[in-house]
C-alpha cells in the first residue's frame, strides 16, 4: 500500500478490525518512511450483480449509480458517508442472498427506499419523486401523508 503522504511503497499495518458487519476490513496502516499514519478499507473489489430493467434488459448493477442517486437526495442536507456505504452494503448483500444476484430494478428502488425512510425522511421524498417520477404537487403530498400515516401505525 503506498502511503498518501509521500509515496512510499512500504507500509506496516498496525490495526485491522472488520468493518460493516463484517464485509469489509478497515486497516490503520504507518509508513515505514514518514511515520505518518492512515486508514485504509478492504473489500471485495467486484460483486457479479445483475439489475433487470422494466424493459426485460439486463445490466450489471452499478454500486457508484445507486450511491450517486443516494448523495443527489442528501443535496444540502447532512449525510454522514458511511451509513449511505452500509446501506448499500446490506441492499448488495439482500441482492446476493434473496435474490441470486439479479433484482428487477423497481425492486431494487423499492429497497433503497425502505433504508432511507430511516435514514432521512426529506432524502426519501427527494429519491422518491425521482424514483417514482412524480409529476405533480398531489405526488409528494400523497407521499407525505404515506410517510406520516406509516410513523403513526408504529408509534
Amino acid at each position: 500500500m503506498r502511503c498518501p503522504f509521500c509515496g512510499n511503497e512500504n507500509t506496516k499495518v498496525v490495526d485491522s478490525r472488520a468493518y460493516f458487519e463484517g464485509n469489509s476490513i478497515k486497516r490503520r496502516r504507518e509508513c515505514e518512511k514518514c511515520g505518518k499514519r492512515f486508514t485504509t478499507h478492504e473489500k471485495v473489489a467486484e460483486l457479479s450483480l445483475k439489475v433487470i430493467k422494466k424493459s426485460g434488459e439486463r445490466q450489471s448493477y452499478s454500486r457508484e449509480k445507486v450511491y450517486n442517486g443516494i448523495i443527489r437526495a442528501f443535496e444540502k442536507r447532512y449525510c454522514d458517508t458511511e451509513k449511505i456505504e452500509e446501506v448499500i452494503d446490506r441492499i448488495e448483500r439482500e441482492i446476493l442472498t434473496e435474490y441470486s444476484g439479479e433484482i428487477k430494478s423497481n425492486i431494487l428502488g423499492d429497497k433503497i427506499l425502505s433504508y432511507l425512510i430511516d435514514l432521512d425522511e426529506i432524502a426519501y421524498v427527494r429519491f422518491a419523486s425521482v424514483y417514482k417520477k412524480f409529476d405533480s404537487l398531489d405526488s409528494f403530498i400523497f407521499e407525505i401523508e404515506k410517510i406520516r400515516n406509516d410513523k403513526k401505525i408504529k408509534k
